[in-house]
């Protein structure tokens, strides 16, 4: 699968748009990958499996990112981050979305930081 919007994301915003049905997210967590995470969103986790609260800007333009820094402290284990997805809950829950990250390397017992803006998801707009 392609970094992107998952099935259960698309379904609900399409009902909310067409079927008049309500959809929001109490709070959105980013989890961190070492490879695409796949349809489901659970392939190629990162040893640090922790999921960070992630808050984010109004959308504008047909895109949405995060408006804080999301920060991991004394993380787990010594790899390159090339992935991330973002989910509904702290554990379990629905996968929303993924993306890519720019190959950042940590190692284990390291603060890693991904800044404001760092985490986006669009739709493309009509012209």
């Amino acid at each position: 699968m392609a970094e992107g919007l998952s099935a259960y994301t698309a379904n609900a915003v399409l009902n909310a748009a067409g079927n008049n049905t309500s959809f929001a997210v109490a709070q959105a967590y980013v989890q961190l990958h070492v490879g695409a995470p796949g349809s489901a969103g659970t392939a190629n986790t990162a040893t640090e499996t922790t999921r960070k609260a992630v808050s984010f800007a109004a959308a504008s333009a047909g895109s949405i990112a995060s408006d804080a820094d999301v920060t991991w402290t004394s993380i787990a284990g010594s790899q390159d981050a090339t992935h991330f997805t973002v989910w509904d809950a702290s554990s379990a829950g629905n996968f929303l979305w993924s993306g890519t990250i720019t190959a950042n390397g940590y190692i284990a017992g390291d603060t890693y930081v991904f800044p404001s803006g760092a985490f986006t998801a669009s739709f493309a707009l009509a012209s």
